[in-house]
């Protein structure tokens, strides 16, 4: 029996090498089509976006398309592996897009480490795309280059491993929160980890009501204190505490937030916790701990993983394809707190309206066919009314719109 490792690399290179293409929407059948194609006609365009840059968004591809950029320093469990092997995973991001949100994507890889070099060539790509979607960038680079290039861009640029990991983990926390019938601003929450998604996911609960003095994160040191010499966006969280490691300071937690790697919990650290604890362990493809072991020793655990064979999957392709989706249609030229946060509370609404709703299902799958249309729009109508959005789409109307998408996407 073949191994999931043999059938992937048969998947890749069965066919057609890889897992895109590029496709023609115009007629080229004539004579007359390729001259409107290219040349002569193709001049009358480029005169029209020369003196309206706007144009490009109604004559080019610019208006549907994102570049899925990476330099291959921090990919899936994988770490440091470079530029060229990242390629299957931002391919794999391009189908994504593609087949959720009906995005078309290029992926992009750039062989350069030095986070200034690859702020330019990144922002030198930028009118090719209408959004750009930065992927597996080792921290704390990526914060500074996401940084730096939405001060720069007029368009949407999105470091998924932060934002939508924050989503997703929002959803399934709010929910998780409100069925244990607990606070999320008394909630006790510890992390376990510090990197990129772990700051963002931090940073959109306290931004959906948790209290940051309530908040614990641990690195690989230990416990993020005040004692410590840190900088940057982990000094933010250092805590004035005598706690050292992970299990000093699990005591009393209503809420365990593992970003980080396998086997950092234990099941003792389970039984610290407060009843029915809050359990995501994030680190994929191995968990922090694994859901069975937690369940042995709390039963009533909320556990979500970012594995597809258990329930709960925190996976980023619950957000990112709508996300980029409203904000090319409303043309928006940065996606802001307030869309995140409506993707937020669409998600969590969705998975709360389903009859399956319960300890095992807190955010929705990744195929539930309601996304597009039911996160979408909700997208959409926060740009606008953040002031971000240079299209108003009236949310019933843009909703019909999008569920012809969707049928022609099935």
């Amino acid at each position: 029996m073949s191994t999931i490792e043999q059938k992937a690399l048969a998947y890749h290179r069965t066919g057609k090498a890889g897992k895109i293409a590029i496709e023609v929407t115009k007629s080229v059948s004539t004579q007359e089509d390729l001259a409107l194609a290219y040349s002569p006609g193709v001049a009358a365009p480029c005169v029209e976006i020369q003196r309206e840059p706007a144009k490009a968004y109604e004559y080019t591809a610019k208006g549907n398309l994102v570049g899925v950029i990476t330099n291959g320093s921090a990919v899936l469990g994988l770490g440091n592996i470079g530029a060229l092997a990242g390629k299957p995973v931002m391919e794999g991001k391009v189908v994504l897009f593609k087949k959720f949100a009906g995005i078309d994507a290029f992926d992009i890889e750039i062989d350069e480490s030095d986070p200034d070099k690859l702020v330019d060539i990144i922002a030198a790509l930028h009118p090719t795309f209408g959004g750009i979607n930065l992927e597996d960038i080792k921290a704390p680079e990526c914060f500074y280059i996401e940084r730096k290039l939405r001060e720069r861009l007029s368009i949407p640029v999105f470091h998924d491993d932060q934002h939508g990991t924050a989503i997703v983990v929002g959803a399934g926390m709010l929910n998780a929160i409100e069925m244990t019938g607990r606070d999320i601003a008394t909630a006790k929450i510890v992390c376990s980890g510090a990197g990129a998604a772990a700051m963002a996911c931090l940073e959109l609960l306290v931004d959906l009501g948790a209290a940051r003095e309530n908040i614990f994160v641990c690195d690989s040191k230990g416990v993020l204190t005040t004692t410590r010499a840190l900088d940057g966006e982990k000094a933010a969280w250092a805590q004035a505490t005598s706690a050292l490691t992970l299990s000093d300071v699990m005591d009393g937690a209503d809420v365990f937030l593992g970003v980080s790697g396998p086997g950092v919990l234990s099941q003792a650290d389970i039984q610290r916790m407060k009843p029915q604890p809050i359990v995501f362990t994030l680190a994929n493809p191995e968990p922090e701990l694994r859901p069975e072991l937690v369940r042995e020793v709390a039963p009533d655990a909320i556990i979500a993983t970012g594995r597809s064979d258990y329930p709960n999957q925190i996976n980023n392709a619950l957000c990112f394809p709508y996300l980029f989706r409203a904000a090319l249609d409303s043309g928006a030229y940065t996606i802001n707190q307030e869309m995140k946060r409506a993707c937020v509370v669409a998600l969590a609404d969705m998975a709360r309206s389903d009859a399956r709703f319960g300890k095992d299902y807190v955010v929705p799958g990744l195929l539930d066919p309601r996304l597009l249309t039911g996160v979408t729009p909700k997208i959409a109508t926060a740009a606008w009314r953040s002031g971000v959005a240079r299209k108003e789409l009236v949310e019933l109307e843009y909703a019909e719109d999008l569920n012809d998408l969707a049928e022609s996407l099935i």
